[in-house]
């Protein structure tokens, strides 16, 4: 089997990162996808930063062991706090590492039109001060409004049921964003594109929203394109899961965040 023809592997806490699949199964149909689902260590957003580093360096190697030709981190707390580290494992096994913080910060300081970005993200993300570093390296004098939100993800995870609760939690998220005056909104978690529907009611129109999946299928491409590994010669891959916690749980949840059939394509693993 030669590099080209690989899956590209793609991890998260849950059945979040599926957003972030979602727009690869689109934008790149050809390719051949292994998805691992950490849902037996579901929250990553309310571990330290060490717990998320040990955890994410497990099961980028137990991904890189089963043979993949680019590892994506399709989780912003893992990002986060093991980005580096993730790095170096696939630099040592020549297999490039795409994250979601890098992209999702360039698109927001580019639309921003008043410089006011905001990011709603879980606790570990915005303790690890990812994403304001992100965005002060682009070199565009920004105001960075940043909330943690310690409830959303799993909310999302548990759904789909959104009471009168989980409104008023999610207003709450939004309340500081809005007196910042923020006119972009970094989703800083890869379940929140999930209540898009919900953010965007509660911000306004005219508040844009940024998320992952468009800007990590393009950032797959042309990595894949510049080491001439992009797969050309089919027109639909396959996907397949792996899951840390109960399957039927995952398949449930995750058929309705990646909108495509699960079942008899997900199985249970020991990491």
């Amino acid at each position: 089997m030669t590099r080209s023809t690989l899956p590209i592997g793609v991890f998260d806490s849950g059945v979040g990162g599926l957003t972030v699949l979602h727009e690869c199964l689109i934008s790149l149909p050809a390719e051949d996808f292994l998805y691992l689902g950490d849902s037996g260590h579901f929250p990553y957003g309310t571990k330290s930063a060490e717990e998320l580093r040990d955890r994410a360096q497990v099961i980028a190697t137990g991904l890189l062991e089963r043979g993949v030709k680019m590892l994506v981190i399709a989780c912003n707390s893992a990002t986060a706090a093991a980005g580096d580290e993730i790095r170096q494992l696939g630099a040592e096994a020549g297999v490039p590492v795409v994250t979601v913080v890098g992209p999702e910060a360039e698109i927001a300081a580019t639309i921003s039109g008043n410089g006011k970005v905001g990011v709603l993200a879980t606790p570990a993300t915005v303790a690890s001060g990812a994403y304001r570093r992100a965005l002060d390296s682009l070199g565009r004098p920004l105001t960075v409004t940043e909330v943690a939100a310690p409830d959303l993800a799993p909310i999302i995870q548990q759904g789909p049921t959104f009471d009168q609760g989980v409104l008023d939690t999610v207003r709450s998220y939004c309340d500081p964003l809005r007196e910042a005056g923020v006119d972009t909104l970094i989703l800083g978690c890869t379940h929140y594109p999930l209540v898009a529907p919900m953010l965007q009611r509660m911000l306004g129109r005219d508040v844009s929203l940024v998320t992952a999946g468009h800007a990590i299928a393009a950032a797959i491409q042309r990595e894949l394109a510049s080491r001439d590994e992009l797969t050309t010669d089919r027109i639909e891959g396959d996907y397949r899961f792996l899951v840390t916690g109960d399957v039927d749980s995952f398949v449930e949840a995750g058929t309705r965040f990646l909108q495509l059939p699960l079942a008899g394509r997900a199985e249970k693993v020991e990491l």
